[in-house]
């Protein structure tokens, strides 16, 4: 049996992470998780990072939350990999399959549509999650689920109601 985290963020990529990627490196090998996936807020999103600057600046420091992750979980023997969490008013994608190298060679991805970030991320070989879809906040206007833009949806986060959840699972069945 497998346990892996596939949607966390750190305090060093997230503006909302209270904790380091190392940090959660060794909460989750404790806990007896195989493995994690760092999915820090884009520049789309609730980032961390300078939204100005050098590129690869920026870069760097986004990633810097996923490295001190992987670094520590190559120390204890802990599966980390890398994610993004990318926001369009409101809805929100976890991109899983790309790199740092990736992200340095595409400056273009922080204005790609929804549309265009799907074909780009195919074209790379990975996938597009939409995060948290039924996700009810005071800053949120509306519930946006884009499938069409999406190879799946998340079904379960520590982050919603069970209400919230059932919604997303429900959908999901729906959809096959």
């Amino acid at each position: 049996m497998y346990r892996y985290e596939t949607h966390m963020h750190t305090c060093q990529g997230s503006a909302c992470g209270s904790s380091t990627g190392a940090e959660h490196a060794r909460f989750y090998k404790e806990r007896g998780y195989q493995g994690i996936f760092i999915t820090d807020h884009f520049f789309g999103g609730n980032t961390a990072a300078p939204r100005t600057g050098k590129w690869k600046d920026r870069i760097d420091h986004y990633c810097s939350g996923f490295e001190d992750a992987w670094n520590e979980g190559q120390k204890i023997g802990l599966d980390v990999f890398f994610g993004i969490e990318q926001n369009f008013q409101g809805d929100e994608y976890l991109i899983f399959g790309l790199d740092k190298q990736f992200l340095l060679d595409h400056p273009e991805i922080e204005h790609w549509t929804r549309r265009e970030q799907l074909e780009n991320v195919h074209a790379a070989g990975g996938c597009v999650i939409q995060a948290h879809p039924f996700r009810m906040r005071g800053y949120l206007s509306a519930i946006r689920v884009c499938d069409l833009y999406a190879d799946g949806i998340e079904v379960a986060n520590a982050g919603n109601t069970p209400a919230q959840d059932a919604y997303a699972m429900r959908y999901a069945m729906r959809k096959g």
